[in-house]
């Protein structure tokens, strides 16, 4: 009796997606109709069923190695060939993909890294991978118009405090106890790749004008992000600054206005600020 499509596919993902190959998976399979494998695949003198489906799994890892090679440049290049080889092999018995969509594959990979026994050699890679990622979900986010300088010079000083900040939504922020942003720049500029410094880094990643920039900020600025992301206004984000300058002994008041001047011009600039009411759309 012919399986039903549905039955069809779900076992053929399950051979093409075994961890020890099609011939383990058959010898585990319990789910297979009557007359086996060659009931489902035709096979010839040639090649039998079971050969011709190791061609498609073959297919379906090499084609994800290549994949998260895109997503983890840096990391690909930082491991070796042999390393990343295995190092996937292993990500994806641990998390075969479940979505249709191949951008999804990667998304697990910084947390496997944490506990992988190749961070004992390799003990940045999952910051790496976690920023690499970062980018690639960055530049897929929903696109949102950014406010302009001009709006914001527009509105009347004393109504500043009460503006609603609100990040747009293609910005990611990247806590590492290493410093990867370094390194991936390095590596992004064609220079010979080097490990990266120890040290703790908040690493924001913003897109605009369908480019994905990065770049490592300073304790009080991450804060202000922080408000920023949770939608806070920009008297409160004032505070905080404020409140963290005084904290550092820096509390005058010219000091503190300076820093949010600064802070505001280089958002602005940026473009990481949404536009008031801006609906978020797909880039």
């Amino acid at each position: 009796m012919a399986l039903a499509l549905r039955n069809t596919q779900t076992l053929l993902y399950r051979l093409i997606t075994a961890p020890g190959g099609v011939a383990d998976g058959l010898a585990r399979e319990r789910g297979l109709p009557r007359g086996g494998l060659e009931a489902v695949i035709g096979g010839d003198a040639r090649l039998g069923a079971a050969s011709r489906l190791d061609i498609y799994a073959n297919m379906y890892f090499y084609r994800l190695l290549e994949i998260l090679k895109e997503d983890f440049p840096a990391l690909a290049a930082a491991l070796g060939p042999d390393n990343m080889h295995n190092l996937v092999t292993g990500y994806l018995t641990e998390y075969p993909p479940i979505e249709a969509s191949v951008f999804w594959a990667g998304s697990h990979l910084a947390g496997f890294l944490r506990t992988h026994p190749i961070g004992g050699e390799f003990p940045y890679a999952a910051d790496l991978a976690a920023l690499e990622r970062a980018i690639v979900e960055v530049f897929c986010a929903r696109d949102t118009a950014p406010l302009e300088a001009a709006a914001m010079r527009a509105k009347a000083p004393e109504r500043w405090p009460g503006v609603r900040m609100r990040a747009i939504a293609a910005l990611q922020v990247v806590e590492t106890k290493w410093r990867v942003a370094a390194a991936l720049r390095a590596f992004e500029s064609g220079r010979e790749w080097k490990r990266p410094a120890p040290g703790p880094s908040t690493i924001v990643v913003w897109r605009q004008a369908a480019k994905v920039f990065y770049r490592e900020v300073a304790a009080l600025e991450a804060g202000a992000i922080a408000k920023l992301r949770r939608g806070a206004e920009f008297g409160a984000i004032c505070a905080a600054v404020g409140r963290a300058l005084a904290h550092d002994g820096s509390a005058r008041e010219s000091a503190a206005a300076s820093k949010i001047n600064a802070m505001l011009a280089r958002w602005l600039r940026d473009g990481i600020v949404a536009a008031p009411g801006a609906r978020r759309r797909r880039p």
